[in-house]
């Protein structure tokens, strides 16, 4: 990144500074090694939950609740979060961060398990939003499980879209990247989506089913 773009980068982040229970978040997140969206993907995720009046989002990666509280302070009171990760420190640590944000345990649904397995038990067609930020090289098959739980105008988001700019860079093949790639063009070309790719943070790619 040139000094300008990265100059614009820290100062559209601080332009959108994190409440002190996110930044309590990202600091467990990074004592446990797990990475998380930034802040200015966080705030687009808020605008989305906000502007659609979301009341039923599914994420994929818990983490450590970073982007769980961005979800949550754009949905409605009553709108609920499900949250998939394998990890169950991951998850611990995530309803820590939601407790001290004060969010009820009936707000959020904490799943431990992989996406794939727990994905095919969710009701159809009950969601508005589904927002993916777990194994890149499963993101397909991620979206083939959000287009099913989906309603109709519902979306579908994956962080991490240009995975640190290796996505536009024709060299990098490693199997994170391609899958990416394919994502994007899937998404593209596919007839009942409206896809948008956002260059904030390491990207995020959005599309509305209609």
């Amino acid at each position: 990144m040139q000094q300008g773009q990265s100059d614009i980068a820290g100062w559209v982040e601080s332009w959108v500074p994190e409440e002190p229970v996110i930044g309590a978040a990202r600091a467990r997140a990074a004592e446990v090694g797990v990475s998380c969206i930034d802040a200015t993907t966080g705030s687009v995720l808020r605008l989305i939950t906000a502007s659609t009046g979301a009341r039923s989002v599914v994420e994929l990666g818990t983490g450590a609740g970073v982007s769980s509280l961005w979800l949550l302070s754009g949905m409605p009171a009553d709108g609920i979060l499900t949250s998939i990760d394998p990890e169950i420190e991951h998850q611990r640590l995530a309803k820590q961060s939601l407790t001290e944000a004060g969010h009820s345990s009936g707000r959020v649904r904490l799943i431990a398990g992989r996406a794939l397995e727990v994905l095919p038990k969710l009701s159809d067609g009950a969601y508005d939003l589904v927002f993916c930020d777990a194994a890149p090289a499963e993101n397909t098959l991620y979206l083939t499980a959000a287009l099913r739980l989906l309603k109709p105008g519902g979306m579908v988001a994956f962080a991490r879209a240009l995975n640190a700019g290796r996505v536009v860079d024709p060299s990098a093949r490693d199997v994170d990247t391609v899958a990416l790639r394919e994502l994007t063009k899937t998404i593209k070309e596919h007839e009942e989506l409206t896809p948008a790719l956002l260059p904030v943070g390491a990207g995020l790619l959005v599309a509305v089913l209609a």
